[in-house]
């Protein structure tokens, strides 16, 4: 039966997952319009660095992100359907499993993680012989159907004459008149105050508040940006790692977490909750952002690999070996207990 209810979650959402797809193309089709007038330094700087987005890099933090179905389609608040039942035989019960298993594959695909976008300050003109006859800003929009939201022109005539391109905070708006996005408001809602984001957090509704921060903000967006570093924190500091596992979140939250080198507590949670696995992942991670670390260093001199990783990890970089040391070996006597018996 549960089996089945799997099934039905994944029929009633599959719609949902269309759309998070078609979005995160566009996303990534502007980005690179966006990014490409880079200077070349800055390019080849980035390059030597592992990306979010590469293929290395997604595999480990999949890994790490774990797949449980019960939670990835886990009920939600929605309208009341009389419900269907189906009788299967095993065989088309282990289909409707693994077609589960593979749309909820696509439903933790991590939405993508960019720079922060340079302020528009550009100045078309400068009329003087305007300045004055205007009360108010005039805003000038492309509304073609087939020009991508990136590359739509949009510019502004200020009260005193001065024609200039739109902010991206008064693109995002305009274009949201214009082509409105479903979910998305013209003002973020109040939610995404700070005080406010403290009370969301206390009831341990995280992954409530990034998937509409998802809808709400452009991902290279400053306040896309601020919303994930605050939750982040939040996370770590209270350990609650937990409720963004398996979830499409888990993989940004622990980029963050290594990009800023503070994983101690997450390998820690790791090996307390007996994923040593997931634990080697992330150091393996941790040693591809980090090539030159002493850790990274030492484990590519001796070629370590499992447990072994972990320790290196503990004696050459970790500010709270102690822990993870004693973390490892109560995993170890777990491990040769459940061997032994």
């Amino acid at each position: 039966m549960a089996a089945l209810g799997t099934a039905r979650c994944l029929f009633r959402r599959y719609s949902c997952v269309k759309n998070v797809q078609k979005s995160k193309q566009m996303l990534v089709k502007c980005t690179a319009r966006t990014l490409c007038s880079g200077t070349q330094d800055n390019a080849l700087s980035d390059n030597t660095k592992p990306q979010f987005t590469d293929a290395a890099v997604q595999d480990l933090l999949t890994r790490i992100t774990g797949l449980d179905l019960e939670k990835v389609f886990r009920p939600i608040k929605q309208e009341l359907k009389p419900p269907t039942y189906k009788l299967m035989t095993d065989e088309q019960l282990e289909e409707a499993v693994e077609l589960a298993k593979e749309q909820a594959k696509k439903m933790l695909q991590m939405p993508p993680l960019l720079p922060e976008r340079k302020p528009i300050d550009d100045v078309l003109s400068v009329d003087q012989i305007l300045e004055g006859m205007l009360t108010a800003k005039y805003a000038f929009t492309d509304i073609s159907f087939n020009v991508p939201h990136r590359e739509r022109f949009v510019v502004v005539r200020e009260p005193n004459g001065v024609l200039r391109k739109a902010s991206w905070e008064e693109r995002d708006r305009l274009i949201q008149v214009y082509f409105p996005k479903e979910g998305r408001k013209l003002t973020a809602p109040l939610l995404f105050k700070e005080k406010n984001l403290q009370m969301v957090f206390s009831q341990d509704r995280h992954e409530d508040v990034l998937d509409l921060c998802l809808v709400q903000f452009e991902p290279d967006s400053s306040d896309f940006i601020r919303v994930h570093s605050v939750t982040y924190e939040d996370l770590d500091k209270h350990g609650k790692y937990d409720l963004l596992r398996s979830t499409r979140h888990f993989g940004g939250l622990t980029w963050f977490l290594l990009n800023a080198r503070r994983v101690d507590a997450l390998i820690v949670h790791m090996l307390k909750s007996e994923r040593l696995q997931d634990a080697v992942n992330l150091v393996s991670l941790f040693h591809m952002v980090h090539p030159h670390s002493e850790s990274a260093q030492e484990a590519s001199s001796q070629q370590a690999a499992g447990a072994e990783l972990l320790k290196i990890y503990a004696q050459k970089e970790s500010q709270r070996s102690g822990y993870i040391e004693l973390a490892l070996q109560a995993h170890e006597q777990v491990a040769a207990k459940s061997a032994s018996a």
